[in-house]
């Protein structure tokens, strides 16, 4: 008998989950490391849709520098490494410039396909790279607290896609941009930010076990409306890259689930957003 598509994306859950929720409590370099390989992933699948529009981005230096926007801000949380780490990412980024010149020439559209290279590098390192900033936060006092900052935008991102889902797929009648993902509603929209503003405001309890970055319940709706608002938009930038490619997922990684763009579209744009939003708008107490 055949396994059936639910089975086997809540069997590829059970396994990501409890590795994700590994990697952000060993937090340093271990987390580095986990979100560097899915920045560099997520960087070739992007480059692989690129190529489907005739364009040539240098794929292994992309991904390299993808990767080092990771590890760069990694090193930036050890005391005295933030000048050798912004010293890594020059280097990456200079280097992958300097190869697609090298490698395509003048006939081969460089100014195409430095833009394409550097965009990918940035759109999924560069974003990606607040996740680890999140968890090494000032005034984090321990693994666990680190942690529950991690999982405020992750758990946040789930609660905005699962509510459009399912109210969209109850009472969505009216179309959101059907140029850009079809299946999107207003109603499913609207459903998203009111049961994003709900569970930030109980995941306040979360965040009360420990005295810095506690949030009270007026700005954990905002940071809930914010959260899925950001979700939301990106969803719909990675909806327009794949109908731009002509392809239903990024990639193929994840069995049931796409590829690593399809699973992290939304973090790209959540996770800068908590970060900034803790850092500086909410601030250790």
């Amino acid at each position: 008998m055949p396994i059936s598509e639910t089975a086997t994306r809540v069997g590829v859950a059970a396994v990501a989950i409890p590795i994700a929720v590994a990697a952000a409590f060993a937090g340093g370099w271990i987390l580095g490391v986990f979100v560097a390989v899915f920045a560099g992933l997520g960087a070739l699948e992007l480059f692989r849709m690129a190529a489907r529009k005739d364009v040539q981005p240098l794929r292994g230096p992309g991904a390299a520098a993808a990767a080092g926007f990771v590890l760069a801000a990694t090193a930036t949380t050890y005391e005295g490494a933030e000048p050798l780490a912004w010293l890594l990412l020059v280097v990456l980024v200079l280097t992958a410039v300097t190869a697609a010149i090298r490698a395509r020439g003048v006939a081969g559209n460089p100014l195409l396909v430095v833009s394409v290279t550097v965009f990918g590098a940035v759109y999924t390192g560069g974003l990606l790279s607040h996740g680890v900033l999140l968890r090494h936060l000032p005034g984090v006092q321990s693994a666990w607290h680190g942690t529950a900052l991690v999982f405020a935008p992750l758990l946040l991102t789930w609660a905005s896609d699962t509510s459009a889902y399912f109210v969209g797929r109850k009472w969505g009648r009216r179309k959101l941009i059907p140029r850009v993902s079809p299946g999107k509603t207003v109603e499913g929209s609207i459903g998203a930010l009111v049961g994003t503003i709900i569970v930030a405001s109980l995941y306040t309890l979360v965040l009360q076990q420990w005295s810095t970055y506690q949030l009270g319940l007026a700005t954990a709706m905002f940071f809930g409306l914010v959260i899925s608002v950001a979700a939301q938009v990106g969803d719909l930038a990675e909806s327009l890259l794949k109908r731009d490619a002509g392809v239903k997922d990024s990639g193929t990684l994840f069995p049931g689930h796409g590829g690593v763009l399809d699973r992290v579209d939304s973090l790209l744009f959540t996770l800068p957003i908590a970060y900034l939003f803790f850092r500086f708008v909410v601030g250790p107490a």
